[in-house]
């Protein structure tokens, strides 16, 4: 099973210090990667430093993704922490939900920031790391079931998403050639934080679990076996895709 080992890599992964990126990044690390965890939170460090046991280890990087100094520094101090790059996930976001003719263009901008132009300036940092090493890499994004439908009350996300999808088959074709693969999943409905009105709305709940042949929401640690797939060497011919981890719910 070496070809899913990740032992000696070294992974960033934004937003995870909790809900689907700290199960990613923990996916990472039982894997045998040595992860830094990039979130807004204060406490950052001290969340990496539980999560490091078991011969795991994890660094932690507390920065602002949506202001675009802070995001560089976050990068060049992980990658100075880690002795190098490997590997990048780009699972930082944001929900905006509301009717579209009352959505303010602040909170619009702001989610574009974080959900669209973080992860592409993050994967920009990575990439030109990755082809001036010359050694390859694996960079995955985190899409959404809205990569491929409109969704309701949420057009930022939506449109955020639906660019994360082709942001990702654009870098593969760029970057493809120098070994570097460019993934994304797309995880269904997930039972976490962002998803809490959903969740909490009896009707749009039921609405969307009959829909999925799973029958149940997802969990974040459902997410960690693609991760570790999409950043081994078992899916060094995988570049450009957007896997859905969804229950079943896009084939319904």
């Amino acid at each position: 099973m070496d070809i899913f080992s990740l032992s000696g890599k070294k992974a960033i992964v934004t937003g995870a210090g909790g809900g689907l990126g700290n199960k990613i990044a923990q996916g990472l690390a039982e894997a045998g990667a040595v992860v830094t965890i990039v979130d807004r939170l204060a406490n950052t460090d001290e969340i990496a430093a539980e999560m490091t046991k078991d011969g795991r280890i994890f660094y932690g990087v507390t920065a602002d993704l949506t202001d675009r100094i802070s995001l560089k520094k976050s990068f060049e101090e992980s990658v100075e922490k880690m002795g190098g790059l490997d590997i990048l996930v780009n699972n930082a976001g944001m929900q905006v939900r509301g009717h579209a003719e009352d959505i303010p263009l602040d909170k619009w901008d702001q989610l574009i920031e974080l959900n669209l132009t973080a992860a592409f300036e993050m994967s920009q940092l990575a990439g030109r790391l990755m082809i001036e090493k010359k050694e390859g890499g694996k960079i995955v994004n985190v899409a959404s079931m809205l990569s491929f439908f409109g969704g309701l009350n949420c057009c930022p996300y939506a449109a955020s998403k639906g660019a994360v999808a082709q942001l990702t088959k654009a870098l593969s074709n760029e970057w493809a050639g120098y070994g570097i693969n460019v993934n994304a999943i797309a995880p269904g409905y997930m039972d976490t934080p962002l998803n809490t009105k959903l969740i909490n709305d009896p009707e749009r709940y039921k609405e969307i679990t009959l829909r999925i042949p799973a029958h149940r929401w997802g969990t974040p640690d459902d997410l960690k076996g693609t991760v570790v797939f999409l950043c081994s060497h078992a899916a060094d011919y995988v570049s450009g895709a957007i896997i859905p981890i969804d229950g079943g719910y896009l084939g319904r």
